[in-house]
């Protein structure tokens, strides 16, 4: 574990130094392609300067590093913010969603996958393969706009998109951001009803089409553990079917499967921009999108730095939990 501690720092001095070098290859500079034709030539120049732009390559370089050591992503160049304070702002919005998406995608994956494995080639067992394929096969915008057309304007069971209704008064309830917590300290069923409904498409979304990899995850190592010795030796002492899938095999099938769902939280955190645009979500995927359009490459940076930086926290994290679960497991 001390040395996937020591490698962390590489790994994320790599990232961030890719990062810096495929932006500065783009023609011209941050300022200059967010702002050109609607500022004087002065005026970018100016504005070049305050954001350090003139300065020599290697000076802009350990500014960025230092920046990023310190919690500093920089500064958007079309918002008055800075990219930390955006990041604050949005993040909870993202991290809601990705929360309840791998919550509903790991609970189908383990329960369709144990059971595919329990009754192996059984009807139901090719019909969660069937569905885990479909899901995970489906473009997730192309599912957010069919889970608006039925549940939303046909059935008109669940709002379209957004994180709360416009009569909901947001800005006296909201304490952390993240708007079922808040609506569990402020004790508003009202507030959390409205939160959980707005919810409920995108991150059911977003969590089907992640589904299929934990079925399958899930499925092909719980096989391999029900072949194991010491599996047909509880069988022959008399232990139940169920006692032996869930109190034998499944810890030991859950070692992959951590790893799986860490990598695919992170990977989420990261990747939920289709479903934050379909559903107008507004969390940093949207913003993301939001900040490519208007060519404000220095807020697509610290953004994209803020996840890489968390993606690798996760994958510590994903080390240290896979060694709880198996403590022979070693790094």
């Amino acid at each position: 574990m001390l040395g996937r501690l020591a490698l962390a720092p590489v790994f994320l001095f790599i990232i961030l130094t890719t990062l810096f070098v495929l932006l500065r290859v783009l023609p011209g500079d941050p300022v200059t392609a967010a702002l050109a034709g609607r500022l004087s030539p002065a005026q970018i120049e100016e504005r070049r300067q305050a954001s350090g732009l003139d300065e020599p390559i290697y000076v802009q370089y350990l500014d960025y590093l230092t920046g990023v050591v310190r919690g500093d992503f920089g500064n958007a160049v079309t918002d008055p913010r800075a990219v930390t304070e955006i990041v604050l702002d949005l993040f909870p919005a993202t991290f809601e969603l990705t929360v309840f998406a791998m919550v509903l995608a790991v609970t189908l994956g383990v329960v369709l996958g144990a059971f595919g494995a329990r009754h192996r080639d059984d009807p139901l067992d090719v019909g969660g393969r069937m569905f885990g394929i479909l899901v995970y096969a489906a473009p997730v915008f192309w599912t957010g706009i069919l889970a608006q057309l039925v549940f939303a304007n046909r059935l008109n069971l669940l709002p379209t998109g957004n994180r709360i209704g416009a009569r909901v008064p947001i800005g006296d309830l909201e304490i952390t951001g993240f708007y079922l917590v808040d609506a569990v300290l402020r004790t508003n069923g009202e507030f959390f009803v409205d939160a959980l409904t707005h919810l409920i498409l995108p991150g059911i979304t977003l969590g089907l089409v992640i589904s299929g990899v934990f079925i399958r995850i899930v499925r092909v190592n719980m096989l391999q553990t029900l072949r194991a010795d010491y599996v047909e030796s509880a069988r022959a002492r008399g232990v139940g079917d169920s006692r032996v899938l869930f109190r034998h095999a499944f810890k030991n099938a859950l070692v992959p499967v951590v790893t799986i769902m860490g990598l695919q939280f992170a990977l989420l955190l990261g990747g939920a921009i289709l479903t934050e645009t379909t559903f107008s979500w507004p969390g940093l995927g949207s913003a993301l999108v939001d900040f490519l359009n208007r060519r404000d490459y220095a807020a697509v940076q610290g953004i994209v730095t803020f996840f890489a930086v968390l993606v690798v926290i996760v994958s510590l994290l994903i080390d240290f939990v896979n060694g709880l679960v198996d403590p022979r497991v070693r790094y």
